[in-house]
């Protein structure tokens, strides 16, 4: 029977404490999928009494082999079971001498007798990948890409005399994802999935629970096996069969194409769902269109229109390109190596020699893959490699490329000499004139150094608050760009640059970081606010101006972050030291909203930096423009590659995704506080450390004695700063009963004077809110509020003007009970609530009774009195006699439902840290 075989080692435990029986086996196959099923069923207590399995290949062991001999199993090493159809009886008979019970085959790529299949007790189980009947054949789990199947599995059946066509034991089944491979399914599931219902199988047939199903035979099919000749690429298609065909025969047998004369090979496809990109024309034999060899790979053409990304290329020679290298491909000089690149050569031919113990020179001209070796062969290469040369960092996919030993040496030198990190930075931008400028956005994924789009294409328009327009259409990243992004700031932190960076020269970067954000202010406001609805003045001073500074406070940290030492009670004489240690925490995700895009970027990002870590940060879906302006000057700072990855994109995807992900060690996060309880609960299933700045509804008090028009301009600014849309705005204000009326007339006076319009007017004081769904909840708290009973003094409506504009609002009369009593609006809406003269308590309770604690504020000329009341309100900030002055040397952040951890100070690079402490006697 002949299977596709798993590629992918991992180890899976199964608990079997319901079952009692045990069989003895007889293992029929190969590979490392059977080398786990035969490991599991032994821990299992089931006794394997012959393995037998393929002779050795270029004298390496299978590695089913491997694991039997080491245990002493009798293995079997036949080339064949059967001769002219008929079975080799002295098989059949080294068979029947070890007296299995029941013969599993786990992958087996030879056919075996009936006589042999029948002989157990109870007779033989297979493991198929399909769901069976839908896909019979040895390319089962190839056709189930190439015909687009949404469910893919695999079946553990009965062997008849049939092919694939024996009674069902159990089936297991998984979602097919849009860019899966074979090799994608089968390391998510059909590999460690499969070992476990292996086992599982064995155990319901030795306790006789195993079920015997007879396949059906509507929907049954039969497809042949996929081979190389009939893989070739038929072009009168849609670009979702393309892309099934390719994929479907990615890595093997290769769908193919002809170009300039030569079969080409075409792998890593993904539907692309974007304008078509700039590129490089190039004719494919049978394609009614040519393809684009573009920056980011070839693009082909279906017949409706639609377009697929390929990233590499395999030519008949076995030589692999990137496909967007395709024109260059032959362009590469010959290196002359130095003394100390010549001695790496020859400790990488010996690591070679180590796993190619068969091959008795290793040659210039000897193929990695053509000696004998395979894909876990390419882990441990890699490996040894990074032990010796930690400087010289290689991916799998860099063996691939490069499989003849001098064609390796070659690119290793290149890697090793940092050639490849001479690239200049390629952006794409949208460039409007606006402001009396002219602005450059990138709109696409930053990952590793580079700008590039969306791993499936997708893209979504960011819209400009003051008109509706769309500013650019921007890369939406997906589940695989998150997982990129982890990994190159994992290896940046862990093995690259980065990671051995003296703490003052990390400093220097984020100096001069800070100095291009400063050089660009002015487009960094602009940019802010056409997509955020910012007032200019606003973005230039706050937005822009504190995120500046924020990232000159942490730089300034860098070299200033120390441990302790700590005398500890040991007996006498007393010959220890313990000393403490702060460490980076490792990846970061963070993960900031749209009211502030570039300050909370910088608020957390800075803080990160500084403690050494390396971060995956994604801007609001809605504002992310100034987060990838950000990227773009963190390279030109020389920030190294993979240390900073910004993913725009949805937040119930990328942001899950990331607080979901294994590789990231810490969560910052400022948002709503459902997703902030949602982001932990995702956290927890890895234990990583979160830190959260969540919803607010800050109470304002004011009291009779304030200086009172003071208070007016100071409660505006509590409310309408940055539109209202602002974490810590007063979202109640307690106003004292006998100054309560003259307050609110000198509010609506004010507001009056108020002019609301550009952005980008300079004489402009109230600007957009920030996008359309957040203006339509605005508009409809306000019919809530006015359904309750609270009196609407002034505003609640939209500005009828183009754009998403709502009126300063201001509601009097408002009860605890009420929903705008507990809510926040995060939006420009005044809620104005009275209490009686002289009541401190009472208006204290009422300020606590919330479940918000982020900040909150107070009005008055006794110094003694704002002291109580500062430390009787429970919020992270108490203000007195002022609003929203925070500093980026004072920590920031709430108590309660408004999160936990702190932005800004000192305090904020301990979010980033972790404390080791190191005892030594001596």
């Amino acid at each position: 029977m002949l299977r596709t075989g798993p590629r992918l080692l991992r180890t899976i435990c199964t608990t079997a404490a319901a079952y009692q029986h045990k069989l003895r086996l007889a293992l029929i196959g190969q590979s490392i999928f059977g080398q786990e099923v035969y490991n599991n069923l032994r821990k299992e207590g089931h006794k394997v009494v012959g393995v037998f399995t393929v002779p050795d290949k270029n004298g390496q062991a299978d590695p089913l082999a491997l694991a039997a001999e080491k245990d002493g199993t009798p293995v079997f090493k036949f080339p064949r079971w059967r001769a002219k159809g008929k079975p080799i009886e002295e098989v059949v008979a080294a068979y029947k001498s070890v007296g299995a019970e029941l013969n599993v085959l786990p992958f087996c790529t030879q056919f075996i007798p009936m006589d042999v299949i029948d002989c157990p007790k109870h007779g033989s189980i297979i493991y198929h990948p399909s769901i069976l009947p839908r896909h019979r054949g040895a390319s089962a789990i190839n056709w189930t890409l190439i015909q687009g199947d949404k469910k893919a599995g695999f079946t553990i059946f009965w062997a008849d005399d049939g092919l694939d066509t024996g009674p069902i034991l159990l089936q297991r089944e998984c979602d097919v994802g849009q860019n899966d491979t074979v090799d994608d399914l089968y390391n998510r599931f059909l590999f460690p999935e499969g070992v476990k219902a292996m086992v599982e199988a064995v155990h319901l047939i030795a306790d006789g629970k195993a079920p015997r199903i007879p396949q059906p035979e509507e929907g049954a099919t039969y497809e042949g096996i996929q081979k190389k000749e009939n893989a070739e690429i038929s072009w009168d298609q849609p670009a979702a069969a393309l892309h099934n065909w390719i994929r479907g025969h990615d890595k093997v047998p290769g769908a193919w194409a002809t170009i300039d004369g030569q079969m080409v090979t075409f792998y890593g496809s993904s539907l692309l769902d974007a304008s078509v990109p700039a590129g490089q024309e190039l004719e494919i034999k049978g394609s009614s269109r040519h393809g684009l060899v573009t920056k980011n790979g070839l693009v082909v053409f279906g017949n409706d229109g639609k377009m697929v990304l390929v990233r590499n290329l395999q030519f008949e020679d076995g030589k692999m390109i990137p496909a967007s290298k395709y024109f260059s491909a032959d362009e590469t000089t010959t290196l002359e190596l130095t003394e100390e690149e010549k001695k790496m050569a020859e400790d990488i031919r010996a690591i070679w020699k180590g796993i190619l113990s068969n091959v008795a020179v290793i040659e210039d001209s000897t193929d990695f893959f053509k000696s004998g070796a395979s894909s876990m062969h390419v882990v441990r290469m890699l490996e040894e490699i990074k032990q010796k040369y930690s400087g010289l960092q290689l991916q799998n996919e860099d063996v691939y490329m490069a499989t003849k030993f001098a064609d390796f040496i070659q690119m290793s030198v290149r890697k090793f000499r940092g050639e490849d990190k001479e690239e200049e930075l390629v952006i794409d931008y949208v460039s409007k004139n606006v402001n009396n400028m002219t602005v450059n956005m990138p709109y696409q994924c930053f990952i590793n150094g580079q700008f590039i789009n969306a791993d499936d294409g997708k893209t979504y328009d960011t819209i400009n608050p003051a008109d509706g327009s769309i500013i650019a259409s921007v890369s939406s990243a997906s589940l695989a760009d998150v997982d990129k992004a982890v990994a190159a700031a994992k290896e940046a932190f862990e093995n690259g640059e980065w990671g051995r960076m003296n703490a003052r020269e990390r400093g220097r970067l984020m100096y001069r970081l800070a100095d291009l954000m400063e050089e660009h202010e002015e487009e960094l406001a602009t940019i802010e606010s056409i997509d955020s609805g910012a007032v200019y003045t606003l973005a230039l001073k706050t937005h822009v101006g504190m995120s500046v500074q924020t990232f000159r406070y942490f730089a300034g940290w860098c070299d200033k972050i120390q441990g302790a030492t700590i005398p500890i009670n040991q007996a006498r004489p007393n010959h220890n030291l313990t000393f403490t240690k702060k460490e980076p925490i490792g990846v970061c995700a963070i993960v900031i909203p749209w009211n502030y895009p570039l300050m909370m970027l910088a608020w957390k990002s800075a803080a990160c930096l500084a403690a050494g870590n390396t971060l995956v940060l994604k801007p609001a879906q809605v504002t992310p423009l100034t987060s990838l302006k950000f990227a773009e000057l963190s390279a030109k700072a020389g920030f190294p590659k993979g240390v900073i990855n910004i993913l725009p994109g949805s937040g119930g995807l990328v942001g899950q995704h990331l607080s979901e992900h294994p590789d990231v060690r810490k969560v910052g996060f400022t948002g709503s506080t459902p997703t902030g309880k949602q982001i932990m609960k995702s956290a927890a299933a890895n234990l990583k450390k979160v830190s959260l700045e969540l919803g607010g509804k800050s109470p304002l008090i004011i009291f009779s004695d304030c200086e009172l028009d003071r208070a007016v301009k100071m409660g505006m600014g509590a409310v309408y700063f940055n539109k209202g849309e602002n974490c810590i705005a007063a979202g109640r204000l307690f106003v004292e009963e006998s100054i309560h009326d003259e307050f609110v007339s000198k509010v609506v006076e004010e507001i009056k004077k108020m002019k609301i319009g550009d952005p980008l007017d300079r004489s402009t004081d109230h600007g957009p809110q920030n996008h359309k769904a957040h203006l339509e909840k605005l508009l409809q708290y306000c019919e809530t509020g006015v359904k309750e009973g609270a009196t609407l003094v002034y505003g609640g409506r939209q500005v009828r003007r183009p754009g998403f504009f709502m009126e300063p609002t201001v509601f009097t009369d408002v009860e605890d009970h009420m929903y705008i009593a507990q809510e926040e609006s995060f939006g420009p809406v005044m809620v104005i609530s009275k209490f009686k003269n002289g009541d401190v308590d009472g208006v204290l309770r009422r300020a606590n009774t919330t479940e918000y604690g982020l900040a909150s504020g107070v009005f008055t000329k006794d110094i003694s009195k704002a002291l109580y009341i500062s430390e009787k309100l429970e919020a992270g900030t108490v203000f007195i006699n002022t609003y929203n002055k925070t500093d980026v040397a004072a920590p920031f952040g709430g108590f309660k439902q408004s999160g936990f951890g702190k932005d800004l100070g000192e305090e904020a690079l301990h979010e980033y840290l972790r404390t080791k402490a190191i005892t030594v006697e001596y």
